[in-house]
């Protein structure tokens, strides 16, 4: 069993390359039912400024998993930092303690720093990865990526930069004038910050997991960052999905607004 964050498809992709049965976190979330039982449970997210999203923190405080192997898979775009420590800390807090813990190397989608189309276009060897952590996984491989005091002091330079303000505010969202009211972004946010009025989005920021998948998933790409800690998006004519994944399997894990029975 292996449950996933995602905003854009890559971290549900790699869950779904480590085990057939998935389960997203949010919707796990949102049916309250946080215990899980299994010979073997992993963690799949991805790392927003070297750190797990708010969502999958709380997630492994509250939930009761019980296992004879526990395993964490990071995925991130450029430089994972100190993540695996860092997530190492965070299982600690929460009375948890993960066998296998791993970075997993995707296409960047941070709008603020990378352009999209280029992010496409690289090759970051996104079909091997998984077969290597597979293997690692069928041997119940004890194993905590090694974390240098260089990634320590980028991590904590980085931090220092973003003023002290948490992730989920680092960025405004705007929804601009091309929104035509589909109601898309009401299901693929994953924190349910989207509602409709007078046939267009309203967005709330609270609870915001700072993952994007409202600006990214939106088919008129009507959503855009106005300001991230003092830059703006690199391209906003370009957007991101991991091809593997659709737009309804991204709605399917994050839609806060469906029947128990289409989220399972």
């Amino acid at each position: 069993m292996v449950f996933y964050f995602t905003g854009t498809g890559n971290s549900l992709y790699a869950a779904a390359q480590l085990d057939a049965r998935t389960c997203s976190i949010p919707q796990a979330i949102r049916r309250g039912c946080l215990k899980f039982s299994d010979s073997e449970i992993g963690i799949v997210c991805p790392v927003y400024g070297h750190e797990m999203p708010v969502m999958v923190q709380e997630f492994l405080k509250k939930a009761e998993l019980k296992t004879d192997y526990l395993y964490l898979i990071l995925t991130y775009g450029s430089f994972q930092g100190n993540a695996a420590e860092l997530a190492e800390k965070v299982l600690a807090a929460a009375g948890k303690k993960a066998d296998y813990i791993r970075t997993l190397l995707m296409p960047d989608n941070f709008l603020p720093d990378f352009d999209m189309e280029i992010e496409k276009k690289l090759d970051k060897n996104v079909e091997g990865q998984p077969a290597e952590i597979r293997a690692d996984l069928a041997a119940h491989r004890r194993y905590r990526e090694p974390v240098t005091d260089e990634q320590r002091r980028l991590h904590a330079e980085y931090a220092e930069g973003m003023n002290g303000e948490p992730v989920t505010l680092w960025a405004d969202f705007e929804v601009g004038d091309a929104c035509t009211g589909c109601g898309v972004c009401t299901r693929v946010c994953p924190a349910g910050c989207f509602r409709l009025e007078n046939r267009r989005a309203v967005r709330s920021a609270e609870n915001c997991q700072a993952c994007y998948s409202c600006i990214q998933n939106c088919p008129q790409k009507a959503i855009g960052i106005t300001r991230y800690v003092g830059f703006s998006e690199k391209n906003p004519g370009s957007r991101y999905r991991n091809e593997h994944v659709t737009l309804e399997d991204i709605m399917a894990a994050n839609d806060q607004h469906v029947s128990q029975k289409k989220a399972d």
